[in-house]
Parts: C-alpha cells; structure tokens; sequence
C-alpha cells in the first residue's frame, strides 16, 4: 500500500511539473529594453522585430504615462520610443530627463518622432529631430505620405549600419521635419517626398541616440535590412555594439 502511494504521489508531481513549465532561460549579459507605445495604432506584428535575440533578454511593453511615473534608471538600459506623446507632467520629464543624462540608450522609430512637441530640450538636444504638426514663424507643417518607394543608401561608416548594404523598401515619408544641424546622418533616401536623411544619431551628449524614420507597417518589419538597423542600433545605443 505504501509502494502504491508513493508511486501515485510521483505521477501527481511529474504531472503537475509538466503543467507548468519552467521559465525559458535569460541571458544575464542582455539588454534590458523598454518598449513604448500608445497615442498612435500600430500593427501587432511591430513586436516581432524583437524576437529571437538573446542579446537583448525579453522587452518590456508600456506607455509613457506609466513608463515615466517612477525612476526607471536601474530597470532598463535601453528605451525604444514608437509612441506620440503630446506632453507629459514635470515629474515624468524629470524621470525622462534622469534616464538620458545617466547615459542610457535612446531609440526612436517612425511616428515616436512626433513626441513632445513643446519640449525642446527633448527634440532639439537628444532628438534632434521632430514632425512639426504646425506651421510655426513661417515654417510649415511637415507632412506624411503613404506607400512610398525608397531606395537606401548608407550615409557613411558607422556601427549601426557596417553589413547592411543599399536596399530597397515601401514605406511612409515624412518631408519637412525639424532636423538638427548636429545630427550625424545614418540613411538617405532618393525619394522627393521625403527629406533626404531618414535614420540618424542624435546630438545627445549624455546618451546614445538613434532615430529611424522607417517603420509604418509589416513592410519594413519584415525587411531583413530593417530588422537589422533596429537590432544594432538597440545593441549601439546600450553600448554593446562597438
């Protein structure tokens, strides 16, 4: 009887280990990223740009509402914007503002170029980049056009961009941007409707920052050429990338 029971008890506990199984491995060494989105609808298949790398762990997705509500400089190395964020309160600025001065990473994707559209410090020195949703002391609004053809070439040497080779690609354009005189472009374009540099680093200079203007739909983010612009500029920006 006691043989019986002890068997049965070992078939409940291999039974109830095989019901929950064991939390897939981490790499100690990987990126802790943060993904921020909201205040603009995006396709679900944007979330498998990050699959599959062991480099940078199993990113984290929130808005900045409650992205920026505490001190988020111990939690992650590395923030990827594809949100539109008109403004935000004086402290969720501060935790923002702590977070690049500490020297950690900046990402920012297509349509996050849209944030904080009256916080200069943000566009004008980290940035240095942004879609102006007004005209404003004569400039005009920028403007975006859908389902365009680029052809890509690489504006000069660069970690980011050292592999990938001129590629072809449809996608959104912005033309009429704000673009800082201290960027250092990553990518041209040869389409009009588009200003002529589309993925750039900022002119932080605390933090390493990178924008990418690509990157509306499942187009791009299928595109192996894309797909490796956001890997490196992730790894580049949490200074693994050299």
């Amino acid at each position: 009887m006691i043989v019986l029971v002890l068997g049965v008890l070992a078939l409940l506990h291999t039974s109830d280990s095989l019901a929950q199984p064991a939390a897939p491995a981490t790499n100690s060494a990987a990126l802790r990223v943060l993904i921020i989105t909201g205040g603009h609808d995006h396709e679900a298949a944007f979330y498998g740009l990050f699959d599959g790398y062991e480099d940078i762990g199993f990113p984290a997705v929130t808005d900045a509402t409650l992205a920026f509500k505490q001190d988020i400089r111990a939690k992650y190395d590395v923030l990827v914007f594809y949100n539109f964020t008109r403004d935000m309160d004086d402290g969720a600025k501060k935790n923002l503002r702590d977070f690049v001065e500490s020297g950690k990473g900046i990402l920012v994707l297509h349509h996050g170029i849209l944030n904080f559209q009256k916080w200069p410090w943000w566009y004008e020195e980290v940035v240095g980049g942004l879609y102006r949703l007004e005209s404003k002391n004569g400039i005009p609004n920028s403007t975006v056009k859908f389902g365009e053809q680029h052809s890509i070439t690489i504006a000069g040497k660069h970690p980011i961009t050292d592999g990938i080779s001129p590629f072809r690609i449809t996608d959104e354009t912005y033309h009429g941007l704000f673009i800082s005189p201290n960027i250092q472009p990553l990518l041209l374009t040869d389409n009009p409707t588009s200003d002529r540099t589309v993925a750039w680093v900022g002119p932080c200079a605390t933090s390493k920052v990178v924008f990418i203007q690509l990157g509306h739909d499942h187009t791009p983010f299928r595109h192996p050429s894309y797909r490796a612009l956001v890997h490196n500029s992730i790894l580049w920006t949490g200074g693994k990338l050299k």
